[in-house]
């Protein structure tokens, strides 16, 4: 989409958390412990289960595509945020503040779809457990992997274009932690009423419906446990399960608060910690959800570690 107007904002100024000089160190020491906690766990996943062929099934491949998605959105948000904490560089050049606008779209709305394809399979797989690989065959997995990654590219072609078109000549201060949508609208000399209707609406779709289904899927989990004969069958379906829920909760409840708010919903200072919710606490709380309540992923995790000892022992 071209441009309507030539823009006279050459960079943007991230303020971050500018309110608070005295906070800067720590909260840049807090911010790369998390960041490098979140890159080990999420690395760690993606590794058990390339190496375990045990794992190579839908429940851990779609989890190994979280936490590469998890990576990705940390490295696009992170690193930048943390120059802003431990410089006085607070500047960001209007091609990489869009650039940044559509990774966090791409990778943001690729997740949506994931967990709403995670809990489809966990659906199947506890609620129609006789007839679950043909129901999550290999072709059915592709489909539901390629779209969401397929859904999250267009999402953020989509959105960042029109963004991109609007014209910016005044103010380029974004009052905010990176270049989320919301806060770079604020900044467009132009009327995005249209775009906002749109957003809105998109949003609705996005993150309003899948979460709505996914809800409705656990509704229906939560029956087909109850009726299970076995304890251990119960106790190893509920802890699948809530793991997931929990992630689902925290993304999808964080995620629509930030995008579907009327501009002068939140206090600049609540809409930075509900983007810190779904874009630094979501990436580092998935692998140890997933990796401590899952009997399974431990073993794996424990069965490579042997393997590596007995190759080098001392």
């Amino acid at each position: 989409m071209k441009r309507q107007n030539q823009s006279s904002v050459a960079e943007f100024i991230l303020l971050g958390f500018s309110n608070f000089p005295e906070l800067q160190e720590q909260l840049f020491g807090v911010f790369l412990v998390v960041y490098l906690v979140t890159l080990l766990g999420n690395v760690i996943i993606i590794v058990i289960i390339s190496l375990e062929q045990s794992l190579h099934v839908p429940m851990y491949l779609f989890l190994q595509n979280l936490s590469v998605v998890d990576v990705s959105f940390s490295a696009v948000i992170m690193p930048e945020m943390l120059v802003v904490l431990s410089t006085e560089k607070t500047s960001i050049s209007f091609i990489s503040c869009f650039a940044q606008m559509y990774f966090i779209l791409f990778f943001g709305g690729t997740e949506c779809f994931l967990l709403g394809a995670m809990a489809y399979d966990r659906f199947a797989a506890i609620c129609h457990p006789l007839n679950y690989p043909m129901i999550m065959n290999k072709r059915v997995f592709m489909k539901l992997l390629i779209m969401s990654w397929a859904l999250g590219f267009m999402l953020g072609t989509v959105q960042t274009s029109w963004v991109f078109s609007f014209p910016f000549c005044g103010p380029n201060e974004i009052n905010h932690i990176s270049c989320e949508t919301p806060a770079v609208l604020e900044l467009a000399c132009a009327d995005t009423f249209l775009f906002e209707i749109y957003a809105f609406t998109g949003t609705i779709l996005i993150i309003i419906v899948p979460f709505v289904l996914i809800l409705l899927s656990y509704i229906r989990i939560l029956f087909a446990i109850l009726k299970m004969p076995s304890a251990t069958g119960r106790q190893k379906a509920f802890s699948t399960c809530a793991s997931h829920l929990t992630s689902v909760t925290l993304f999808y409840g964080t995620a629509s608060m930030t995008y579907l708010q009327p501009k002068s919903g939140y206090s600049p200072e609540t809409k930075k910690l509900m983007s810190l919710s779904y874009s630094l606490l979501t990436p580092l709380l998935n692998p140890l959800i997933y990796s401590l309540r899952n009997s399974e992923m431990k073993k794996a995790l424990m069965k490579l570690w042997r393997r590596k000892v007995d190759s080098h022992p001392f």
